[in-house]
C-alpha cells in the first residue's frame, strides 16, 4: 500500500498492510522545536536548523529522514510553502537553541517576556520567562457592544487567526495556493492534510473570552446565536476558496474546536445541539460537497458525551483522542463509536506516559493501545497532541519502536 491509501483504508474501516502514522501531519500530531534536535541527534541523523512552523505552540517542522525513519504516512499542505530562506529569520527558543521563525510572526522582547503584535501594533501574544508557548492577551468583544460586520477584519488581531503557519501571507491568491497544493501532491505519496479550522465554540472563546462566552451560551444565546451565524457566513466562504483552491490535491480537511476539558465537556449535549451540530453539519456537509474530503475534527478533552451528536454531524474522525480525559478509555469508545468514527491519535498519553514513563514502559503502554483501537481498521496512530519539550528522545524512539512492532 502506498502511505496514502494506507490512510484512507482507516476511513474505509478496513484493516491496512501496517497501522497508518502521523506524526507532524497538523498543528496537533507535531513535535517541539526544543526536543526536535535531540531527537535528530538520537536518531544519528544530521544536524539540521529548527524551523519553527507554529510559532503560538513553538512546533517544529520535521524533515523527510525522520519521517522515514519513523514511516509516517501524512503530510501537512503547508509544507509545500515557504521553502525559501526568505520567508525564515534566526530567533532563539526559550531553551537557548537557535531556531528559523517565520517573518511574518517574529516575537520581539517586551521587558521579561516576548510578545507578537498585530499588524495594527497591538500586542495580541504574549510569553512570559520560563514558558514555552504563548498565550492570547487581547479579546476583540471583551469589552462593549461587538460589531459583527468587523469579525473577519479581526480576525489579524487576536492570536489564533492572527498568527499563521505557512503557507501564511506567502500566498497571495488561489492561484497561487492552488499552484503550490499540487506540486506537493505530486511530490509524496504521503496522504496530505488541509488545515481549515472553522472553529465555533473556540472563535467564541477568541474574540470575547472563555468565561465570558461561556456566559453568554447560558444567559443570552439569542446573541450567540447572531455571532454564530455570521460566523459560519464566513466559514463557509472561506471554505469554498480554500477546498476550491486545493480540494483535489488533498485529502483530508481538518477543522477544529476544542469542546472538551480534562473532566467531561465544555458544554453540555443539549447545548451542542442547539448551537454548534447544525453549524458543523453545515460546513462538513459543504466540504464533501466541494471536495473528495474527508472531514477530521480536533477536539481535545473528555467529548465521549457529544461523540453521537458528532457523528450525526457527519464527522469522519476525530483527534487527539485524549485517553487521559474522562470517559475516553480507548476500548470502550472502539466498541461503542468504532463502526462510525476514526480515532486519529489516542496512541499513547502525552500527559504523564511519553515525558515522565521509561521507553519499556512506553512500548507496553502503545502496544496495548494499539490493540484497542486498532482492529478492523478506524485507527490512525498518533501521540495525544504535540510531543512537548520535556519528552527524552529515546521515549519518541521507544513509542514509534512499538507502533513498528504491533504492526
Amino acid at each position: 500500500m502506498t502511505s496514502r491509501e494506507r490512510v484512507l483504508s482507516a476511513f474505509q474501516h478496513r484493516p491496512a498492510d501496517r497501522l497508518p502514522i502521523d506524526f507532524s501531519g497538523h498543528r496537533s500530531s507535531g513535535i517541539a522545536a526544543r526536543a526536535y534536535p535531540a531527537l535528530r541527534a538520537a536518531l544519528g541523523l544530521p544536524s539540521r536548523p529548527a524551523y519553527v512552523y507554529d510559532p503560538i505552540q513553538q512546533l517544529a517542522i520535521v524533515h523527510d529522514d525522520v519521517l522515514d525513519r519513523f514511516h509516517v504516512d501524512t503530510l501537512e499542505l503547508g509544507r509545500g510553502f515557504c521553502q525559501d530562506e526568505r520567508w525564515w529569520a534566526d530567533w532563539t527558543l526559550p531553551g537557548g537553541q537557535p531556531c528559523k521563525m517565520p517573518i511574518w510572526a517574529l516575537p520581539e522582547p517586551h521587558g521579561a517576556e516576548w510578545v507578537i503584535r498585530a499588524p495594527s501594533g497591538r500586542i495580541i501574544a504574549r510569553m512570559p520567562e520560563g514558558s514555552e508557548h504563548f498565550d492570547q492577551t487581547w479579546w476583540p468583544f471583551l469589552d462593549g457592544p461587538e460589531d459583527l460586520t468587523r469579525i473577519e477584519e479581526l480576525y489579524a488581531e487576536h492570536m489564533w487567526t492572527g498568527i499563521a503557519s505557512p503557507p501564511g501571507p506567502s500566498v497571495q491568491s488561489p492561484a497561487e495556493l492552488a499552484a503550490g497544493a499540487a506540486r506537493l501532491r505530486a511530490s509524496t505519496p504521503r496522504a496530505i492534510i488541509g488545515l481549515f479550522g472553522g472553529n465555533l465554540l473556540e472563535m467564541g472563546q477568541f474574540y470575547y473570552r472563555m468565561d465570558q462566552f461561556l456566559m453568554l451560551l447560558a444567559e443570552d444565546p439569542v446573541r450567540v446565536h447572531r455571532f454564530l451565524d455570521a460566523l459560519v457566513e464566513i466559514h463557509l466562504r472561506n471554505l469554498e476558496r480554500f477546498l476550491g483552491a486545493v480540494g483535489p490535491y488533498i485529502d483530508i480537511i481538518s477543522f477544529g474546536d476544542d469542546l472538551g476539558a480534562q473532566h467531561g465537556p465544555q458544554i453540555s449535549p443539549r447545548m451542542y445541539k442547539e448551537f454548534f451540530q447544525p453549524r458543523h453539519q453545515l460546513m462538513w456537509t459543504r466540504a464533501r460537497q466541494l471536495a473528495p474530503v474527508k472531514v477530521m475534527l480536533h477536539c481535545c478533552g473528555g467529548v465521549k458525551p457529544l461523540l453521537p451528536l458528532l457523528v450525526d454531524a457527519g464527522l469522519d474522525a476525530i483527534n487527539p483522542v485524549q485517553i487521559s480525559a474522562r470517559g475516553m478509555e480507548a476500548h470502550a469508545l472502539k466498541r461503542e463509536f468504532g463502526r462510525d468514527l476514526v480515532f486519529w491519535g489516542g496512541g499513547c498519553d502525552t500527559q504523564r506516559m511519553l515525558p515522565l514513563g521509561a521507553p519499556e514502559e512506553i512500548r507496553t503502554h502503545v502496544r496495548q493501545q494499539c490493540q484497542a483501537l486498532a482492529p478492523d481498521g478506524g485507527f490512525v496512530f498518533q501521540q495525544v497532541h504535540n510531543i512537548l519539550g520535556n519528552v527524552p528522545p529515546a521515549n519518541i524512539i521507544a513509542m514509534y519502536e512499538a507502533v513498528a512492532s504491533y504492526s
